[in-house]
């Protein structure tokens, strides 16, 4: 995968709130310490790309165990963050209400680590959708640097 972001982060203003955490409350079950996207900072004018916000803490319930002494989010938990952020995006887009379930990771590789304070942005742009399933493309970034990126496939279940 490129290295370049898939939308123009720079130029967008990541302090708004475009979508809620009340409104993601209502596009997708997850709650909770399984919660891994806060709200959406922006969403494009026909809902095929968003930037999602994690503010990651030092409270939460992996980090006394990833890695203690040393926490770092684990890589998972970012897969989860982009996969909610799809989904959210995907709900958006289609007013699909179903589950949506995970069905394929393709070309994920980590450029960083995320630790407790720090505050990333999870970029999601649509490769593919239609009403059965739908692939999209994710990065997350992290003080303009890009930590993670991968593909995931979603269909509503």
């Amino acid at each position: 995968m490129a290295a370049e972001l898939l939308v123009n982060y720079h130029d967008l203003d990541l302090s708004r709130i475009a979508v809620s955490r009340e409104e993601i409350d209502a596009l997708i079950p997850q709650t909770g310490a399984m919660r891994q996207v806060d709200h959406l900072a922006w969403v494009d004018d026909g809902r095929s790309s968003c930037v999602g916000v994690r503010s990651v803490r030092d409270d939460e319930f992996w980090v006394p165990g990833h890695i203690p002494g040393r926490p770092i989010f684990p890589g998972v938990l970012m897969i989860e963050a982009a996969a909610q952020t799809s989904a959210v995006l995907y709900r958006l887009r289609t007013g699909n209400s179903r589950f949506i379930g995970f069905i394929r990771l393709d070309d994920v590789a980590f450029r960083g680590q995320v630790v407790p304070g720090d505050t990333f942005h999870i970029i999601v742009a649509e490769r593919e959708v239609t009403l059965r399933r739908f692939v999209t493309v994710c990065q997350t970034v992290l003080n303009g640097k890009l930590i993670f990126e991968g593909a995931i496939t979603g269909m509503p279940v």
